[in-house]
């Protein structure tokens, strides 16, 4: 996730739509401000974000969308039962499911057949697998077993 952001990029990536709203109605302070924030970068990144992960343009930018000061994001628990109801729920939204162990066999089957035996490198073999993740989950959504979730 880059660091610096236009204010047009940031309008078109970290605005929410009446739908991503309505999920923050009964929330308030950090954990609104957070919510909101997570819900925007699994959005963008096919993953849930650190804390050190999200830009400090975006958190500005999401405080004044949600009408929190954004120093309480620094506030958000980030552990907990509160953040695994968030990614559950930002989950459910975007139409994702945690992964089964069917789905690290077909990953584990794909790596072996096709990216092993031609890329030796460790990084670039974790970012294909990584892409391969963020682009099934882009289009995996009709598939029998569902999108799965890259962010794991």
């Amino acid at each position: 996730m880059r660091r610096e952001w236009e204010l047009e990029d940031l309008i078109e990536c970290w605005t929410l739509d009446e739908e991503e709203f309505a999920l923050l109605a009964n929330k308030s302070g950090a954990t609104r401000l957070g919510f909101g924030l997570m819900l925007k970068f699994f959005e963008l990144e096919a993953r849930f974000p650190r804390r050190e992960d999200v830009p400090r343009p975006a958190v500005e930018f999401m405080a004044g969308q949600v009408k929190v000061d954004a120093q309480l994001f620094a506030a958000y628990d980030w552990s907990g039962r509160t953040i695994k109801n968030h990614r559950a729920q930002i989950r459910e939204f975007h139409g994702f499911r945690e992964p089964t162990v069917g789905d690290e066999d077909k990953l584990a089957d794909w790596l072996a057949t096709k990216i092993c035996p031609v890329e030796m490198s460790r990084d670039r073999l974790r970012g294909a697998l990584l892409a391969r993740l963020a682009a099934g989950a882009r289009s995996c959504r009709s598939c029998p077993q569902g999108p799965v979730s890259g962010g794991r």
